[in-house]
């Protein structure tokens, strides 16, 4: 982190009640058991415990400072003046609100710097267009570990981001409204990439228009320069696009599309931007990640990126676990590990990639799709046609929502998955594994992935 303790006062409006190091804290952390020296703790509010209640046990942990609400700060300067741990006094911060002091802090340090950020929102594919960003892109390069996409996630992402990053790729999620404009407020994008719009969350936000309508949100963060990246085919995104300050569409037609694909051990690509053309030669073989890949190279392309150098990164690219990653089992059983999360369009780019692989036999194992609203049953109905429209062998469908697959066999939930499984995979077989995080999915993936082949 590069700012002090008068810095981070100012920045988060927080009133310093006891004073510190000169120097400023190594890293910002929210649980009390992770504090190492030279941090500085957020005790956040949550729905059962309040973070401040774990002020002093962070300090004794030896944490640079703590931000925490009034009550939890007057408390603990008036037990010890100077408050102090191991290393030393430990600044103080009363903060009203201590998540939104966070925030603020992020977009501070953001500003400090000074890094370029490329936001990525999306119903479906952010994940993976961030990690192919994040290895595409030049210079240093920095990007959300794991699921850090929330509006905690976030701003620790853009605190944690070494001194010398040239570019932030912030992953952007939504769970309701607001959420995306509150994102790209702490971040502050130079440009924006939307991935696509679909029914995900259409239950808490009511439509898919409103859904685009959320996602679009980023648009209006952007600078006067700013750049968008969207798809040619945009859907309920496109009225939106008419406000964008600068365009750049992906796919056929677009500004950046793939021509002569070849698909062998990996994929090969003729990739088209502004009046160029680069052969990319992709770790990967399936065709959405050739559309997530097209999204990213936009998103380079949008800050200033040579197209060439980001083919020369191509071989490089990996992706976060539970996304389409292939884990080959004993017995020449292959695990298509797909477990992250699940939505109708992400099911069947999933069981497009599943019917490609080949195998004696192809077996999805499919629990259900959360957040999907009064059409819930359609949706799943839908994705089963898909399934045995793509000639999938075998159907397992895991908890009461999957009984609209129309499944093969049904079972309860993960457990029960699980040892069916055990008992029925035979040598050859190529499994799918995938359904929202609400059913468990990855229960199965680890237990057969015990039967990994050495």
């Amino acid at each position: 982190m590069r700012l002090g303790g008068a810095e981070i006062a100012a920045a988060t409006s927080a009133r310093a009640l006891g004073e510190g190091s000169t120097e400023p804290p190594v890293r910002a952390v929210i649980d009390s058991a992770a504090v190492t020296p030279g941090d500085v703790f957020f005790g956040l509010r949550g729905e059962n415990r309040d973070g401040g209640e774990f002020a002093a046990g962070a300090i004794e942990a030896g944490a640079w400072g703590v931000v925490v609400g009034p009550e939890h700060a007057e408390r603990l300067i008036a037990a010890s003046t100077p408050v102090g741990g191991p290393t030393g006094p430990a600044w103080v911060f009363a903060a009203d609100d201590p998540l939104a002091a966070l925030q603020a802090l992020a977009t501070a340090g953001r500003r400090a710097l000074g890094a370029r950020v490329l936001g990525v929102t999306g119903s479906v594919g952010k994940t993976s267009v961030k990690d192919i960003a994040r290895t595409l892109l030049p210079g240093r390069v920095h990007a959300n570990a794991q699921n850090f996409n929330t509006e905690i996630g976030l701003p620790l992402t853009i605190l944690e981001a070494p001194d010398d990053t040239e570019i932030l790729v912030l992953e952007m999620a939504m769970r309701g409204f607001g959420q995306i404009a509150e994102l790209a407020a702490i971040a502050e994008p130079d440009a924006a990439i939307i991935t696509n719009v679909g029914p995900v969350h259409v239950e808490q936000m009511g439509s898919v228009e409103a859904i685009a309508a959320e996602k679009a949100a980023v648009i209006d963060a952007l600078p006067a320069d700013g750049v968008v990246v969207a798809p040619v085919d945009a859907g309920e995104l496109e009225p939106h696009l008419e406000r964008v300050p600068r365009l750049l569409r992906f796919g056929d037609g677009g500004d950046v599309e793939a021509g002569e694909v070849q698909i062998g051990s990996g994929l090969s690509a003729l990739i088209t931007a502004g009046g160029e053309e680069e052969r990319f030669e992709f770790p990967f073989t399936e065709l959405y990640n050739l559309t997530n890949a097209l999204a990213a190279i936009a998103g380079g392309i949008a800050l200033g990126a040579d197209l060439r150098d980001m083919a020369v990164r191509a071989a490089g690219i990996g992706f976060s676990r539970f996304r389409g990653e292939q884990i080959k089992l004993a017995g020449g059983i292959l695990l298509v590990n797909d477990c992250y999360n699940a939505n109708p369009v992400s099911m069947r780019a999933a069981l497009d990639q599943l019917s490609g692989l080949g195998g004696m036999r192809t077996v999805a194992v499919l629990g259900g799709m959360g957040e999907l609203g009064p059409e819930s049953a359609d949706y799943h109905q839908a994705v089963g046609t898909y399934a045995r429209d793509r000639s999938i062998d075998f159907v397992l469908g895991v908890g009461a929502l999957a009984r609209e697959y129309d499944p093969d066999e049904l079972v309860a939930d993960p457990d029960e998955a699980a040892e069916w499984l055990d008992s029925h995979l035979e040598a050859g077989d190529v499994v799918l594994v995938k359904g929202s995080r609400s059913v468990g999915m990855e229960g199965i993936a680890e237990a057969l992935s015990a039967r990994e082949a050495a």
